[in-house]
């Protein structure tokens, strides 16, 4: 690291809950610990629940915001092994969750501890892993939150089955990208036509507009003669929809409800579709890594709506909160 460089900018979530930037020390990494010089950064639905304090974890006052980052390695600490200086990495969206069952839910991003909306972040080298190759600074700051969950969410579907994603946010996105790596066909849905045409170039088989149909699980029943799906990747909460469109015995991977509460769910509708209701909770640092090993292997890029400099953070948030949106917002450093 450039000695000169000991001052960095970072944006906190201050008391009145609204993005203020801010000067500060360049961090020193300790044991077991690196430097991380952050690229890009990206955002998810949590980080939005956040700063509007909906989020249902409370988080600590003026903490640096979002949870998913790629950068290069400045500098490591003692004791360190898993990274050495110029190392292309991204962070773990879990940071001490490494593999197999979630057990505990440790310090999270943004609401137990500073997160990637800075110029320089100091983690454990444990938190982090190499990013594929071949994509952009941008493209793998998409991956530990949205990419995470997609993967996980289709996690054994195969060219037997039929998965139907809802919308075009991120993990919708990657959930189709993924099951259609694996073979299965994949139907989505979505609220305009533009968006039907993308859909469908990313390897969708058909596309159901859910404004003109309200009634879409019945039309996505349709598109399997009457079968159903074997997996819906549920991000909206409209769930009797997505039991409506569900095969006998078929599973429904509930990644959000990013309507709020949503509907009550009658548990008699679960039990006559003899349905599987699995909750997704990211994955871990193990996951991460066997999903950008899949990543590399296909050169598979994630979908990109907009990318914003540094400067126009604020405006991401808005433009995420707010606007018409096909894949991740990026911000770039």
């Amino acid at each position: 690291m450039d000695p000169s460089v000991n001052a960095m900018k970072s944006y906190r979530l201050n008391a009145a809950r609204t993005l203020e930037l801010v000067d500060g020390p360049v961090p020193t990494p300790g044991r077991g610990q690196v430097l991380v010089r952050v690229k890009a950064a990206s955002l998810n639905a949590r980080d939005t629940m956040i700063a509007a304090g909906v989020y249902p974890w409370p988080a600590l006052p003026d903490l640096v915001q979002l949870s998913d980052g790629a950068g290069v390695v400045e500098a490591v600490g003692p004791d360190t092994g898993r990274f050495r200086v110029g190392d292309r990495v991204v962070n773990s969206f879990a940071p001490t969750w490494y593999g197999g069952p979630l057990r505990e839910f440790g310090q999270m991003y943004g609401t137990d501890i500073d997160g990637w909306l800075a110029e320089y972040v100091v983690v454990d080298e444990n938190a982090l892993v190499t990013m594929p190759a071949h994509l952009s600074f941008e493209e793998a700051a998409t991956l530990p939150c949205a990419a995470l969950t997609g993967w996980s969410a289709v996690a054994g579907v195969g060219p037997a089955d039929t998965v139907l994603i809802q919308g075009s946010g991120g993990v919708s996105l990657a959930a189709l990208q993924f099951a259609r790596t694996a073979g299965a066909r994949v139907i989505a849905t979505t609220s305009s036509e533009a968006k039907a045409q993308k859909l469908q170039a990313l390897g969708a088989s058909d596309v159901v507009n859910y404004v003109d149909t309200p009634d879409w699980g019945t039309a996505v029943r349709k598109l399997t003669d009457d079968r159903g799906v074997d997996l819906v990747v549920e991000v909206g909460g409209a769930i009797t929809q997505s039991l409506n469109a569900l095969a006998l015995r078929g599973t429904v991977a509930l990644v959000g409800s990013l309507t709020g509460p949503g509907e009550a769910v009658d548990l008699m509708d679960l039990l006559l579709r003899v349905a599987i209701l699995r909750t997704i909770g990211v994955g871990s640092r193990s996951d991460l890594e066997e999903m950008n090993r899949v990543i590399g292997l296909h050169e598979l890029r994630p979908v990109i709506d907009r990318v914003f400099p540094f400067d126009e953070a604020p405006a991401a948030y808005e433009h995420f909160a707010h606007g018409s949106r096909f894949g991740k917002v990026v911000i770039s450093l």
